[in-house]
């Protein structure tokens, strides 16, 4: 099984959808994927279920139905973690719910990172309750793959979250705040990363607590929702695509980059920076796919799902197929530096 968080600090990039229609593309292929909702908005849940299993996902009687009634006896201070309760969407996809009352955690999340140091085992316990949950879920449907949604901020829950991941994509938009973002955002998981392996060595001998790598290694990027003009985007936002192969090294891999314009430069070996098209960490450059979305909301389901039935007619059709091959190949990449093998 191996763990995913799509994960960028600037919201608005699309990192939510992005992730809806991955699972459902990993799910047609025939791959059992767990999609785990920790953005205290919930807003991947609200894309997967009808407003009708919302209210009773988020009524208060006591079962571990979401993420937050998971983590209840851990935030109420009286016991661990509870198993989920995974939402099943088809045979090969599964959810676990988000929930709004999960910003609650974030305190306490705060309150247990430095008592780690002190080797503290119930400080480890809500370290590690993500991770347990999620290992907990994927173990009940056999998952191949978990792809982890989060919020867009720096904080607690987002650090424990990424903790709790091995590799993170980062959705871009082709803009100044996401190249600003990148450039805050690497530094971060990098203290991130080296802050949980010191802590992780602190856990008493005898504690039988399972551990997240805490690897969060960084998987590539993807460029998310650019108007096309020629199979190309538009100047306006090609000028900030071009940037982002440079910065993304700089930022977020941490390498050597020797600038020699805004966009241009030399890697470590004295090779020049490559374009975003030959760029081998950018994913994917996913266009707009303009009406195709609020009618995939309409209808329920990702876009390239849609039927006539939908509303899916004339040039529309040319659209889904189109949605599809490209959110295809995006999972294929995502998959393969997984190592996880996509029928």
């Amino acid at each position: 099984m191996k763990s995913i968080v799509f994960f960028n600090n600037k919201g608005g990039v699309g990192k939510t959808s992005l992730v809806y229609h991955l699972a459902w593309m990993y799910a047609d292929h025939g791959l059992k994927v767990l999609v785990a909702d920790l953005d205290p908005q919930a807003n991947l849940t609200s894309m997967f279920l009808d407003e009708d299993r919302l209210v009773s996902l988020w009524s208060d009687d006591g079962e571990p139905r979401t993420i937050r009634d998971c983590l209840r006896p851990l935030m109420s201070r009286q016991g661990d973690i509870l198993a989920p309760v995974v939402e099943r969407l088809q045979p090969t996809l599964g959810l676990i719910p988000g929930h709004l009352g999960l910003s609650r955690f974030e305190d306490l999340l705060s309150e247990n990172w430095p008592k780690c140091l002190d080797g503290q085992e119930a400080a480890f316990r809500v370290m590690t309750a993500f991770h347990r949950i999620i290992l907990s879920g994927a173990r009940q449907m056999d998952a191949d793959l978990v792809l982890i949604d989060v919020g867009p901020n720096l904080g607690a829950i987002n650090r424990a979250a990424l903790i709790a991941a091995e590799q993170v994509v980062l959705p871009l938009a082709p803009d100044l705040f996401s190249l600003q973002g990148m450039r805050n955002l690497g530094p971060t998981l990098r203290e991130w990363r080296k802050g949980w392996h010191k802590r992780a060595e602190e856990l008493p001998q005898g504690v039988a607590i399972e551990m997240p790598s805490g690897a969060m290694q960084p998987a590539g990027y993807v460029v998310m929702q650019h108007s096309v003009r020629e199979s190309r985007p538009v100047k306006a936002y090609q000028a900030w695509v071009d940037r982002v192969p440079l910065v993304y090294r700089e930022s977020v891999l941490g390498e050597v980059v020797t600038r020699t314009g805004d966009s241009e430069g030399l890697d470590a070996s004295g090779l020049p920076i490559p374009e975003p098209a030959n760029d081998p960490h950018m994913l994917a450059l996913l266009r707009h796919y303009r009406s195709l979305m609020p009618m995939a909301v309409d209808a329920h389901k990702p876009m390239f799902f849609l039927k006539p039935a939908d509303g899916a007619i004339g040039s529309h059709i040319d659209a889904v197929r189109a949605c599809y091959k490209d959110f295809e190949a995006l999972a294929r990449k995502i998959a393969a530096n997984a190592g996880v093998m996509m029928g």
